[in-house]
């Protein structure tokens, strides 16, 4: 046997590293942040998190009890700039501030972010007021994201969901209905944007597509998510 000394990579040449944590069901964010993220600028770690079936608010709050355990199989040796709880209406029933502390009670990260905030942000920085507003789920769940958007002075006056109750199904709506959702939801009122929910609805390469066609912001997701993590 041969023994070989070696040379750590220093940290100031490493890249940042960025945490994801997905809901066991979710089939899509992984692929599109890592799309959306420059491998060459960042490092993606993954971890799951268990979570129903079906989408109703008790199946969405029960994934505050295994945050933390999901968080904390991160390597531990992973210091990460920001870690994003990748559930939109997760996040609104459990909280962001609920969610960043029990992330943080997990792993050691600078940041913990998620797509609500994330979505509030966004359209701070574009002055969106009313959105037309997409989503997969049932309307119960949509709304109860709907009323906590609200709370940060963001209206949703346009509604549209594919009343989808089974999260595995919802991965496979084919972007030619979601197209054709939006457009519709855009023809219906006066807003200043359109927002189409959940990380598990594939909309990577309709953004810019649906923005020419609309002259309408598109934000989603993921891809506010992806913004908040460059940032």
């Amino acid at each position: 046997m041969t023994n070989f000394s070696y040379t750590s990579i220093p940290e100031k040449e490493r890249r940042p590293t960025i945490g994801l944590i997905v809901l066991q069901s979710d089939e899509t964010v992984e692929n599109e942040i890592n799309r959306w993220l420059p491998p060459d600028q960042f490092d993606v770690l993954v971890s799951r998190v268990p979570s129903g079936e079906e989408v109703t608010e008790e199946t969405l709050g029960a994934m505050a009890g295994h945050i933390t355990q999901s968080a904390s199989l991160f390597p531990r040796s992973s210091r990460f700039e920001a870690v994003a709880y990748c559930c939109t209406s997760g996040t609104s029933v459990i909280g962001a501030e609920k969610v960043a502390e029990l992330v943080k009670a997990g792993c050691d990260t600078k940041r913990v972010i998620n797509p609500l905030t994330a979505l509030v942000e966004a359209c701070e920085k574009r002055n969106i007021k009313r959105l037309a507003f997409l989503s997969p789920y049932i309307e119960t769940v949509s709304n109860h994201l709907r009323d906590v958007v609200r709370e940060h002075g963001i209206e949703s006056p346009v509604f549209g969901t594919f009343s989808e109750g089974e999260e595995a199904k919802v991965a496979w709506i084919d972007q030619a209905s979601i197209r054709s959702a939006a457009k519709q939801l855009a023809e219906q009122g006066t807003v200043d944007g359109i927002f189409l929910s959940c990380t598990n609805l594939k909309t990577f390469g309709l953004i810019e597509e649906l923005e020419e066609d609309l002259g309408l912001p598109v934000l989603s997701s993921n891809y506010v998510l992806a913004e908040s993590l460059k940032n």
